[in-house]
Protein backbone atom coordinates (compact mmCIF):
# COMPACT_ATOMS: atom_id res chain seq x y z
CA UNK A 1 0.00 0.00 0.00
CA UNK A 2 1.13 3.50 -0.72
CA UNK A 3 1.85 5.93 2.11
CA UNK A 4 -1.08 8.14 1.22
CA UNK A 5 -3.39 5.14 1.71
CA UNK A 6 -2.43 4.64 5.37
CA UNK A 7 -3.94 6.18 8.45
CA UNK A 8 -1.15 6.76 10.95
CA UNK A 9 -1.98 9.87 12.96
CA UNK A 10 -3.90 9.59 16.20
CA UNK A 11 -6.21 12.46 15.24
CA UNK A 12 -7.13 10.67 12.00
CA UNK A 13 -8.02 7.53 13.97
CA UNK A 14 -10.04 9.60 16.45
CA UNK A 15 -11.96 11.31 13.64
CA UNK A 16 -12.93 7.95 12.11
CA UNK A 17 -13.97 6.58 15.53
CA UNK A 18 -16.09 9.65 16.36
CA UNK A 19 -17.70 10.43 13.01
CA UNK A 20 -17.67 7.07 11.23
CA UNK A 21 -20.01 4.14 11.67
CA UNK A 22 -18.95 0.72 12.89
CA UNK A 23 -19.79 -2.84 11.96
CA UNK A 24 -18.44 -5.95 13.67
CA UNK A 25 -18.30 -9.70 13.72
CA UNK A 26 -16.40 -12.01 16.08
CA UNK A 27 -13.03 -11.39 14.47
CA UNK A 28 -13.04 -7.73 13.39
CA UNK A 29 -14.53 -4.31 14.07
CA UNK A 30 -14.65 -2.05 11.02
CA UNK A 31 -15.11 1.71 11.19
CA UNK A 32 -15.97 3.51 7.95
CA UNK A 33 -15.90 7.27 7.40
CA UNK A 34 -16.89 8.50 3.91
CA UNK A 35 -14.69 11.37 2.66
CA UNK A 36 -15.90 13.76 -0.02
CA UNK A 37 -13.43 14.47 -2.79
CA UNK A 38 -11.01 11.70 -1.82
CA UNK A 39 -10.24 9.50 -4.83
CA UNK A 40 -8.68 6.63 -2.88
CA UNK A 41 -9.38 4.75 0.33
CA UNK A 42 -7.20 4.95 3.44
CA UNK A 43 -6.69 2.09 5.87
CA UNK A 44 -5.79 2.14 9.54
CA UNK A 45 -5.07 -1.02 11.52
CA UNK A 46 -5.23 -1.68 15.24
CA UNK A 47 -4.17 -5.01 16.74
CA UNK A 48 -3.91 -5.07 20.53
CA UNK A 49 -1.18 -6.83 22.48
CA UNK A 50 -3.94 -9.02 23.90
CA UNK A 51 -4.29 -10.64 20.47
CA UNK A 52 -0.76 -12.08 20.51
CA UNK A 53 2.93 -11.36 20.33
CA UNK A 54 4.52 -9.01 17.78
CA UNK A 55 4.93 -11.72 15.17
CA UNK A 56 1.25 -12.64 15.37
CA UNK A 57 0.07 -9.02 15.33
CA UNK A 58 2.23 -8.18 12.30
CA UNK A 59 1.01 -11.27 10.45
CA UNK A 60 -2.62 -10.25 11.04
CA UNK A 61 -1.92 -6.71 9.81
CA UNK A 62 -0.13 -8.04 6.73
CA UNK A 63 -3.07 -10.34 5.92
CA UNK A 64 -5.63 -7.53 6.34
CA UNK A 65 -3.60 -5.21 4.09
CA UNK A 66 -3.39 -8.02 1.54
CA UNK A 67 -7.18 -8.43 1.55
CA UNK A 68 -7.69 -4.69 1.04
CA UNK A 69 -5.15 -4.67 -1.81
CA UNK A 70 -6.80 -7.64 -3.50
CA UNK A 71 -10.28 -6.09 -3.24
CA UNK A 72 -9.31 -2.45 -3.90
CA UNK A 73 -11.31 -2.33 -7.16
CA UNK A 74 -14.49 -3.39 -5.35
CA UNK A 75 -14.11 -1.05 -2.35
CA UNK A 76 -15.70 2.37 -2.12
CA UNK A 77 -12.81 4.69 -2.90
CA UNK A 78 -13.65 7.89 -1.04
CA UNK A 79 -13.53 6.55 2.52
CA UNK A 80 -11.32 5.94 5.52
CA UNK A 81 -11.38 2.44 7.01
CA UNK A 82 -10.11 1.46 10.45
CA UNK A 83 -9.91 -2.25 11.23
CA UNK A 84 -9.61 -3.52 14.80
CA UNK A 85 -8.63 -7.17 15.09
CA UNK A 86 -10.06 -9.24 17.93
CA UNK A 87 -8.47 -12.18 19.71
CA UNK A 88 -9.84 -15.02 17.49
CA UNK A 89 -7.81 -13.69 14.54
CA UNK A 90 -4.60 -15.00 16.15
CA UNK A 91 -5.37 -18.56 15.01
CA UNK A 92 -6.71 -17.70 11.56
CA UNK A 93 -4.99 -18.19 8.22
CA UNK A 94 -5.18 -15.86 5.20
CA UNK A 95 -8.29 -17.46 3.69
CA UNK A 96 -10.22 -17.28 6.97
CA UNK A 97 -9.20 -13.66 7.51
CA UNK A 98 -10.26 -12.83 3.95
CA UNK A 99 -13.69 -14.43 4.43
CA UNK A 100 -14.21 -12.62 7.72
CA UNK A 101 -13.07 -9.25 6.34
CA UNK A 102 -15.36 -9.61 3.30
CA UNK A 103 -18.24 -10.42 5.64
CA UNK A 104 -17.64 -7.23 7.64
CA UNK A 105 -17.16 -5.14 4.49
CA UNK A 106 -20.45 -6.42 3.08
CA UNK A 107 -22.23 -5.64 6.36
CA UNK A 108 -20.83 -2.11 6.20
CA UNK A 109 -21.91 -1.82 2.55
CA UNK A 110 -18.36 -0.81 1.66
CA UNK A 111 -18.17 -3.11 -1.36
CA UNK A 112 -19.49 -1.75 -4.66
CA UNK A 113 -22.35 -3.47 -6.33
CA UNK A 114 -21.32 -5.55 -9.30
CA UNK A 115 -22.18 -4.21 -12.70
CA UNK A 116 -22.48 -6.77 -15.42
CA UNK A 117 -23.50 -10.37 -15.68
CA UNK A 118 -22.02 -13.30 -13.85
CA UNK A 119 -20.65 -16.13 -15.92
Amino acid sequence: MKKKQRIKKNEDFSLVFKQGHSVANRQFVLYVLPKEGQTYFRLGLSVSKRVGNAVTRNRIKRYVREVFQAKREQLEAGADYVVIARKPTAEMNLQEIEQSMLHVLRKARAIKKRTGLKR
